[in-house]
């Protein structure tokens, strides 16, 4: 081992010198890399990454869904929420409702999906404002026979929106209804004002 190291070592001072900077150099280089390996791996350091210009919306992490609040509650906006949150939840993170909301104009208990839009109603906001609010279809629970009371669906385009939204899942908002096969601007037109989520 020794005669190893003798031999390996240049005997001129400035060789050994430049010898032995470029050995700390190293194991310097070796002792961050790890330290940084280190925190990133353990969870226990934070790791910063530099903010994109874009305003893009980062992906929902794993058991979460990003939903859209608008309408009348106090801070409208994009939250991230867990997977098995209802609209209530949601709701309550945008601020809660507002003096003038519509608690009737959405089902607070419905489970939300990622991506959609869920809007809160103001009072008087229905185009017949002398009908009761429980006299509105809810898309996303109505039957067949609950969407026939509707202008323009009969008994075949009511089983159609049924077996489409048992199909696809719930309806993210009332334009949802334009994805089904036979609904178009003028049908929706025609029952708007009759419907909601």
């Amino acid at each position: 081992m020794v005669e190893w190291f003798v031999k390996a070592v240049p005997e001129k001072p400035a060789s050994r010198r430049n010898l032995i900077i470029a050995a700390s150099a190293g194991v310097a280089v070796v002792a961050l890399i790890g330290s940084l390996w280190s925190n990133a791996t353990s969870g226990s350091g934070e790791v910063v990454v530099a903010a994109t210009a874009s305003a893009e919306l980062a992906p929902a992490g794993p058991g979460t869904l990003f939903v859209h609040v608008v309408g009348a509650v106090t801070n409208p906006g994009v939250y991230e929420v867990p997977m098995d949150s209802r609209v209530m939840d949601a709701v309550s993170l945008a601020g809660g409702l507002t003096d003038n909301a519509d608690p009737m104009s959405l089902n607070l208990a419905r489970m939300v999906q990622d991506g959609e839009q869920i809007i809160v109603g103001t009072i008087g906001r229905s185009g017949n404002s002398n009908a009761p609010h429980s006299s509105l279809i809810h898309i996303n629970t109505a039957s067949q026979s609950d969407f026939e009371t509707l202008p323009r669906i009969g008994p075949a385009l009511a089983d159609r929106i049924v077996a489409f939204r048992d199909d696809q899942g719930p309806f993210a908002s009332v334009e949802g209804l334009l994805d089904v096969p036979g609904i178009g601007e003028l049908t929706l037109a025609g029952m708007r004002d009759k419907i909601t989520l």
